[in-house]
């Protein structure tokens, strides 16, 4: 593979983890809505108690679907759907937005070829996703606010939608 996956302890609380791409960066994808490079690294949060293969494989798929595609992933993007993304869980699909659970600072960082932006790849069910297409990303993140699920639980049960 082009570029790694790392593990992080200590992802967005206690007993989270966070995952990250490591090397996504160096390869500049284009935006679909201006068409400019953007450098971008994935990230994903879960339970510490999760298997660690899970995350990363999902990491590994999307990066590369990423790099195939030459395009970058940005806020609002549905990834999915697909079958349960781990064994038991209703969701199946990853939304991607901002990682806001930590500073501002972290969503962008200066490197040696230009900014990099991280995207924060969180888990989401088939309603979620249709709920997304139908209202869309910036009605679907006030559900979010409003509602307060735990986005690193991937066992966690859907949230309720207001149409």
């Amino acid at each position: 593979m082009p570029f790694q996956i790392v593990r992080f302890s200590g992802g967005s609380g206690p007993d989270s983890v966070a995952y990250a791409t490591l090397g996504l960066s160096e390869y500049p994808l284009s935006s679909s809505t201006s068409g400019r490079a953007i450098r971008q690294e994935l990230l994903m949060l879960a339970p510490d108690s999760l298997t660690p293969d899970s995350v990363a494989s999902l990491l590994l798929q999307v990066g590369s679907m990423a790099l195939g595609s030459r395009r970058a992933l940005l806020r609002g993007d549905v990834i999915g759907t697909a079958g349960a993304l781990v064994p038991g869980s209703e969701l199946t699909a990853l939304y991607v937005t901002m990682p806001v659970c930590f500073p501002d600072e972290f969503a962008t960082c200066s490197g040696s070829d230009g900014d990099v932006v991280v995207a924060w790849l969180v888990p989401i069910t088939t309603p979620e996703a249709d709920f997304i297409s139908r209202r869309g990303w910036d009605m679907f993140e006030d559900q979010l606010v409003e509602q307060d699920p735990d986005l690193i639980n991937f066992q966690r049960s859907p949230i309720v939608l207001h149409d």
